[in-house]
């Protein structure tokens, strides 16, 4: 058994994205400064945040909307219009923001799309991430482009069915321990964590240790020697 496909995930895996979002967040809890401390406005934007995730899904757009919606409840339904002008401005910006590859990025990509087949699995709006993989540089690198709303294990079971040779020969690499990685390992895949300097609250969970398909890894540099290395030990 050899390894064909890599499946990789796309914010916070090859380019920046949650700075993006702690910056509005801290914006956000300034607009709000009037209505709350920092720690309350971040508490209840997180509540709706989670509470709107199967309404709106992941993406700057459900976010804007939680964003409205928690300055509604933290002003008693009367948020001034002002507020929402502005909180709708930052979701523009958001959408419109530079997209920034992280460092090693092209050239692992570059490295491993000569040997295996590659596919970009992401959650998010299918507008935005279509967006952000065609300002990246890096579409022509992907045999397969796959935005989902969820992440799970029939997500790769099917997709790495569909776009290789089965989970079994395949490798799932992202920041998300609970997206990226615990999932596709249950699939029966190999699975690469490569943490990212701000996760998700939404997106932590415990590394399955000691577990023989995982790996952890502190740069995407080092991915396609790790890969190489496991495909040959499991031949």
């Amino acid at each position: 058994m050899s390894i064909t496909t890599v499946g990789l995930d796309a914010d916070d895996t090859l380019w920046h994205n949650e700075t993006i979002f702690r910056l509005t967040h801290d914006r956000f809890a300034d607009l709000l400064s009037p209505h709350g401390d920092r720690e309350t406005v971040e508490t209840r934007l997180a509540e709706v945040e989670k509470r709107n995730l199967r309404l709106y899904g992941y993406g700057v757009k459900g976010f804007t909307l939680s964003m409205i919606e928690t300055a509604m409840e933290l002003t008693d339904g009367n948020a001034p219009p002002s507020v929402i002008r502005e909180i709708l401005a930052a979701g523009r910006e958001m959408l419109a923001h530079p997209v920034e590859t992280l460092p090693g990025v092209d050239e692992a990509l570059a490295a491993l799309s000569e040997k295996y087949r590659l596919v970009l699995i992401t959650k998010g709006d299918l507008m935005d991430q279509e967006r952000k993989v065609a300002a990246s540089g890096l579409g022509e690198l992907f045999a397969a482009v796959e935005i989902v709303s969820e992440k799970t294990v029939d997500t790769y079971t099917h997709i790495f069915a569909r776009h290789g040779t089965g989970a079994e020969e395949a490798v799932m690499v992202g920041n998300s321990m609970k997206s990226d990685v615990l999932p596709a390992l249950q699939a029966g895949a190999f699975a690469v964590h490569i943490p990212y300097v701000i996760t998700w609250a939404h997106e932590l969970a415990d590394p399955p240790e000691g577990h023989p398909r995982y790996g952890a890894l502190d740069r995407i540099d080092d991915l396609p020697v790790w890969i190489a290395d496991h495909a040959t030990r499991n031949r």
